[in-house]
C-alpha cells in the first residue's frame, strides 16, 4: 500500500529514486512520525519491515512495535512477528481493564480498592479476574453474600481448588461479585496463549451488577475489549520495562497509570521521577499517579502478637512492622516474606511456632493451603488483610480520577452503543 523511507542513504543515489517504487513513499526525518502517519492513512493490516542495523537496532524496533501494534496491525521482520493481541467486542456493560507491567505490581489491590470505591460511589461494580490458578470453569463468587472465613477457604482448597486465587481475593477485599477465570502462558505484547475469559465474560453480561472490571494477570492482558483502561506500574521494576521493550505498548493503549511503590527501600526519589519521565514521553496524555500500599487488616488486631505472612519485598519489613505497630496497636513478632515460597514459608512458621497468637496474611499464593492450614493446626487466629493504595505527592487525588474514569467508561459505552444502533438502522434501511 505504502513505504516509508526511514533512511539508509549509503545505497540510495538520491531520495528521488525511490519514487520509482510503485507505491506512495512517506518521508519524514523521524522514522516513527512516517510509520504513524501511514498507519493512520493507509491503514494496512501488516507493517514489513525491510531494515537493518545501522539504520535500526534493537530499541528502534520495540519501540516500532509497540505503535504498530497499538493501531491494531502485525509487525513482520526477517525473522520475527508480532500480532497485536486479539480485543474481543462481547461485553453488554460499561467495562474498564485493571492492567499491568510485571508481576507483584499491585494489581488485585488496586482492583479491589477501585471495587469498593464505585461500589461506595453507587455503581454497581463486579470483577472478572483471571489468574494461573483460575478455575477451569468461569465460577462466580457473590462477596456480599458469602462469609468467607479462613475454615471455609480451607474447606475449598481441599477440594482442590486455588482458594488463593485473585477471584477470592477481590471478593474478599472488596465484597462484591467476583467471576473467576483461568489463563496460561502471556506473550510479549499481553496476549494469554489459552484462556475462559470469554466464557467469563458471557457469564458477567447476565448478572445484575452494571459496570464490569476485568483484571489482568501479571503483564497478560484481558482478551476483552474494555471502555477504559488502567495500567498498574511498579516504581520498583527496571525502567527498561516501561519505556523499552514493549512496556510503551501498554502504556499507548491505556487512560490512566497508578505508579505503585513509591518509596524508599523499593524505589528512590530519582527512580519514581524518571519513570514518571519515561510514561510521559510515551504517552503524554497519561494521568501518572503516584502511590504506596499500606496494610490493612480486615478484622481488629489491636493487642495481638502477630506474624505477618506477605509477598512484599524483604526490603520492606521494617516499614511494615512499624506501619502495623503504630497504626493498630499490636506487636509484629515475625515477618515472613516467603508467601510465594511454600518451603521456606513452612520454615518460617515453624521457627517462629509460640511466639504469636494471630497470623495476618495476604490472600495470594500459600496463604490457604501453607499459612492458614498451618495456623490453624498450632491454635493461632488467621486474620487476612488487603494491601490499600495511599496516594502521595501531588499528583491528585485517587478517587477522583477512578470515578472520573468509571463514568467515563459509562459514557463511552452508551456512545458505541448509539453508534452500533444508527449503523444497523443505515443496514436496514439504506435509502
Amino acid at each position: 500500500m505504502a513505504v516509508v523511507f526511514i533512511g539508509g542513504t549509503e545505497k540510495i543515489t538520491e531520495e528521488t529514486d525511490l519514487n520509482s517504487l510503485s507505491y506512495p513513499v512517506v518521508f519524514e526525518a523521524e522514522p516513527l512520525v512516517g510509520i504513524n502517519y501511514a498507519l493512520s492513512k493507509y491503514k494496512p493490516d501488516l507493517t514489513i519491515d525491510l531494515s537493518d542495523e545501522p539504520v535500526v537496532g534493537y530499541i528502534e524496533r520495540f519501540k516500532f512495535a509497540s505503535y504498530i501494534l497499538k493501531a491494531g496491525v502485525s509487525y513482520l521482520g526477517a525473522d520475527f512477528r508480532f500480532d497485536p493481541p486479539i480485543f474481543h467486542d462481547i461485553v453488554t456493560k460499561p467495562s474498564i481493564s485493571i492492567i499491568g507491567t510485571g508481576k507483584r505490581v499491585g494489581k488485585t489491590a488496586v482492583s479491589a480498592y477501585i471495587c469498593r470505591l464505585l461500589e461506595k460511589a453507587g455503581l454497581s461494580p463486579l470483577v472478572v479476574a483471571m489468574g494461573r490458578g483460575g478455575p477451569e470453569e468461569p465460577e462466580v463468587l457473590e462477596g456480599k453474600k458469602l462469609h468467607i472465613t479462613p475454615q471455609f477457604l480451607l474447606k475449598a482448597s481441599k477440594e482442590g481448588k486455588h482458594a488463593a486465587s485473585d477471584h477470592y481475593e477481590d471478593a474478599l477485599m472488596s465484597r462484591v461479585t467476583t467471576v473467576g477465570c483461568r489463563r496460561c502462558g502471556g506473550g510479549m505484547a499481553g496476549a494469554p496463549f489459552i484462556s475462559n475469559v470469554l466464557e467469563g465474560a458471557s457469564l458477567a453480561n447476565k448478572l445484575k451488577e452494571e459496570l464490569v472490571i476485568f483484571e489482568g494477570s501479571g503483564s497478560a492482558l484481558p482478551p476483552i475489549r474494555t471502555d477504559m483502561r488502567v495500567v498498574v506500574v511498579g516504581a520498583d521494576q527496571p525502567v527498561e520495562y516501561i519505556g523499552g521493550y514493549l512496556g510503551p505498548y501498554r502504556l499507548l493503549i491505556s487512560d490512566l497509570v497508578i505508579l505503585t511503590m513509591c518509596e524508599e527501600p523499593m524505589a528512590s526519589q530519582e527512580k519514581v521521577d524518571l519513570l514518571k519521565e519515561t510514561i510521559g514521553k510515551v504517552n503524554p496524555d497519561l494521568k501518572v499517579i503516584k502511590t504506596i500500599f499500606r496494610p490493612r487488616p480486615l478484622e481488629n488486631i489491636s493487642g495481638r502478637q502477630i506474624f505477618l505472612a506477605t509477598t512484599a519485598s524483604l526490603k520492606m519489613k521494617g516499614v511494615l512492622k512499624d506501619y502495623l505497630e503504630k497504626e493498630f496497636d499490636c506487636e509484629v513478632v515475625g515477618i515472613s516474606n516467603n508467601l510465594s515460597n511454600r518451603p521456606k514459608l513452612k520454615r518460617d512458621l515453624e521457627r517462629h511456632k509460640g511466639k504469636f497468637t494471630t497470623i495476618l496474611t495476604e490472600l495470594k499464593a500459600a496463604s490457604v493451603d501453607v499459612v492458614t492450614s498451618m495456623g490453624l493446626e498450632m491454635g493461632a487466629d488467621v486474620i487476612y488483610m488487603d494491601n490499600e493504595p495511599v496516594v502521595i505527592g501531588e499528583d491528585g487525588e485517587l478517587e477522583d480520577a477512578l470515578v472520573g474514569l468509571a463514568k467515563e467508561s459509562i459514557s463511552k459505552f452508551r456512545r458505541r452503543k448509539k453508534r452500533g444502533k444508527s449503523q444497523e438502522r443505515r443496514k436496514k434501511y439504506p435509502n
